[in-house]
């Protein structure tokens, strides 16, 4: 892209101001700038014209296996997802392009060591479970780690460290997620230096469009990969590509299934899977009216029980559907560090906007999704912050809760 052309199109667009420093740059800082120009896309920078957050539709109840209908089916349940895996029909995509800002760390939250008299990281307790599933197939499946451009090779290079945990250095492949760019409260696109557009990651839910544009589509289709299984990196309590779980999904003939812990209280911060005017929806907990959420069916249990731990299963075929279908944009209010008359500003409150697809909302175009009940204690131990609620402390005594020594 020419000068002339990058003027023109941010022109277009009311963004200029990118340009404000082009002539202090060198002939290669100026050519990364257009660069970063070009692939900017405009029509997903853009803040409501409205306040108001999102119109809820008519709600109604999801799908589900409780934890005690499971356990009745488990043989069942156990037998068809192991076929599966043995017949290499199921990959995972690790969702890991965060940093432990929040936990006091400057690497990958993957890496960060949940240990106390050992060194075992969040990366360690999720593949110590991947094990026990090998354990009984008898096969690897490929996991498909997605990065950010801050930490991939920080991430690399810890898995090369630990020997990639044990697993086949051939079965591991990492991909970058995508990047936004950050705008002002006013909508004005920040610079994160005089030759650099200031970027986030685009958030979970531009992870099977990142994994494609990375090449790994071919591999998909090659290996004959017909279900994904999605998982957050901050549980260290996850259990992927559950042989369980897998049958449930087969035998109930939904497109995705999620598993899903029952709320303890009606304002519990997790997203709520439900229907929405016919459809599979996550309803997230700031979205969900208190009339709503504290709804109670005639036995006492809440009517919207079941929360999200961020571990889907989400058939292929599907997902493939979805490559053109836009998702939605949902703004993240952060503090963004930018540049102001030339100098760099590291603010002291939130400035901005991080523009950023949640891969909840890849649910609705599946068409049916089944909630799949899974024990909190066993498969929900959340890694958000340094003490408290869903912290390192609350995490570590259910790791020990479950038999993990620390």
């Amino acid at each position: 892209m020419t000068y002339s052309n990058a003027l023109a199109l941010l022109r277009e667009h009311g963004q200029e101001q990118l340009l404000q420093y082009y002539d202090e740059l060198s002939k290669e800082l100026k050519s990364a700038l257009l660069d970063q120009i070009a692939g900017i896309n405009f029509s997903s920078v853009k803040l409501p014209s409205s306040p108001a957050g999102r119109n809820l539709g008519q709600l109604s109840t999801v799908p589900a296996l409780s934890c005690v209908e499971v356990e009745r089916q488990r043989d069942k349940f156990a037998s068809l997802g192991l076929a599966a895996l043995r017949a290499g029909k199921v990959a995972a995509v690790l969702l890991a392009g965060g940093q432990g800002t929040r936990l006091g760390s400057d690497a990958p939250k993957g890496t960060f060591n949940m240990g106390l008299t050992r060194d075992l990281s969040i990366f360690a307790c999720q593949f110590a479970n991947i094990k026990e599933v090998t354990d009984k197939s008898g096969e690897y499946f490929h996991i498909f780690v997605m990065t950010s451009e801050l930490n991939d090779g920080p991430t690399r290079e810890f898995f090369r460290q630990k020997n990639f945990f044990g697993y086949p250095e051939d079965k591991i492949h990492f991909f970058v997620q995508d990047m936004a760019p950050c705008c002002d409260l006013n909508g004005k696109i920040l610079l994160a230096g005089k030759g650099k557009v200031a970027m986030s990651p685009n958030g979970n839910g531009g992870w099977y469009i990142s994994l494609i544009k990375s090449g790994f589509g071919d591999l998909l289709s090659r290996e004959g990969i017909e279900w994904i299984n999605v998982y957050a990196v901050d549980n260290v309590l996850q259990r992927i590509c559950d042989p369980v779980f897998i049958g449930a999904a087969l035998s109930s003939g939904c497109n995705c299934a999620a598993k899903v812990v029952k709320k303890v209280s009606p304002d519990e911060k997790v997203g709520v899977l439900c229907m929405e005017n016919g459809s599979p929806a996550i309803v997230e907990y700031y979205e969900m009216p208190p009339a709503l959420a504290s709804l109670r069916r005639p036995d006492g249990e809440l009517k919207f029980m079941y929360g999200v731990i961020l571990n889907y299963l989400f058939r292929v075929d599907m997902l493939n559907k979805t490559i053109s279908k836009p998702l939605p944009v949902h703004l993240s209010l952060k503090k963004i560090p930018y540049i102001k008359d030339g100098a760099l500003i590291t603010p002291e409150q939130p400035n901005g906007y991080k523009f950023e697809h949640l891969v909840l909302d890849m649910i609705k175009f599946m068409g049916s999704c089944l909630a799949v009940e899974v024990e909190r204690e066993r498969e929900f131990a959340p890694v958000k912050n340094r003490t408290g609620v869903d912290s390192v402390e609350s995490a570590r005594a259910l790791l020990k809760k479950n038999g993990v020594i620390l």
